[in-house]
């Protein structure tokens, strides 16, 4: 991803360039995803692995390689420690104190930052690493790290189009996320957006994955079966059990509405009621987890496609915050509303 100083953050970028060159020795080196030949994985009163406790998967590596990579998986370190640094600086620079002598931004361009900066997106500042590999895409297959879309796929949204209904013609046809329903992806952890932070929790029987962003709560059941007569359910009917060190989760009957192709926003993951995940979860150490997951959907994409993402344990301190989403408070009243309006402008 690119990021463009604009005029005015140069004498910044000046100062703390040396600051961020001298850091990104350290940076590169402080997420190693390895295992520990002689580390074992806690076990629960129940023998099973421990996984419990707050999680994060920030990190700056996208979710689709860029097409320019090509089939280049990795980076080099030096590659790495300088992507690292950059963010470095533009994290320092974001709470740099704004310019108060600035002037007014252009008439009609917005610019939340001012004029110090353009718009700076908060990301993780690490590369996602695996055994000292630094990864270009989250996507590992195949091999160009792209979803493998089927140019003919059709999703619920595109159904609905193709029988002539507009996007603004009813709350159904939109985002289910403005609904409060689900925020993102099929399952939270699937993408970043909405799986930055969460908390796991162990039973003999359960295992719980609650999201801080949308506070979306999974519950797996251990040691289970999916019904014969399963319907479709948000977040799909998930199922697990440990291979070893690993917590397998396999997931299905997921309701096709939790297709993410919403424009821009949410250009990928398309779905439909055919789609099948199986994650992985294996602890690597005792402050990081690998989480990986094979998702197939015959509908929307020619093949299964492969995730591999690192996880780190959360510092000791750090907390969940609530978070609150209002299901029908204005967007969707004013949404609809407009719609209306439109049609009878239409009319006159």
């Amino acid at each position: 991803m690119n990021f463009q100083l604009v005029q005015g953050a140069s004498n910044s970028f000046n100062k703390l360039s040396l600051l961020c060159v001298i850091l990104a020795t350290s940076l590169v080196s402080s997420l190693v995803t390895a295992e520990d030949a002689d580390w074992t994985p806690p076990r629960t009163i129940f023998g099973v692995p421990d996984l419990q406790g707050y999680w994060t998967n920030m990190s700056q590596t996208p979710f689709e390689r860029p097409v320019a990579l090509g089939t280049q998986s990795s980076y080099t370190e030096e590659e790495a420690a300088k992507m690292e640094a950059q963010i470095a600086l533009l994290d320092t620079l974001r709470f740099l104190p704004s310019d108060p002598d600035r002037g007014a931004p252009p008439a009609g361009e917005f610019d939340e930052l001012g004029t110090d900066l353009a718009f700076i997106p908060e990301l993780g500042g690490k590369v996602a690493e695996f055994y000292g590999e630094y990864r270009t895409s989250l996507i590992i297959d195949p091999p160009d790290g792209r979803l493998p879309l089927r140019e003919d796929s059709v999703d619920i949204y595109d159904e609905w189009r193709a029988a002539g209904f507009g996007d603004y013609d009813g709350p159904e046809i939109r985002p289910v996320s403005e609904r409060c329903v689900l925020t993102g992806a099929p399952l939270p952890q699937m993408l970043r957006l909405q799986g930055d932070n969460f908390q796991i929790v162990q039973t003999n029987e359960y295992v719980v994955i609650l999201n801080e962003y949308g506070y979306e709560t999974r519950i797996i059941r251990l040691n289970s079966k999916h019904p014969l007569n399963g319907f479709n359910k948000w977040m799909g009917d998930s199922i697990g059990h440990f291979e070893g060190d690993t917590l397998v989760v396999h997931t299905k009957n997921f309701r096709p509405e939790q297709s993410m192709a919403w424009g821009d926003l949410y250009p990928y993951l398309k779905s439909s009621d055919q789609l099948e995940v199986t994650e992985r979860f294996t602890m690597m150490s005792g402050s990081g987890l690998k989480y990986s997951y094979v998702a197939s959907d015959p509908e929307i994409y020619t093949q299964s496609f492969t995730v591999e993402t690192p996880f780190e344990r959360l510092p000791e301190g750090q907390r969940f915050y609530e978070f609150a989403c209002h299901e029908g408070n204005y967007s969707m009243k004013n949404i609809m509303s407009g719609a209306r309006r439109q049609e009878l402008d239409k009319q006159d």
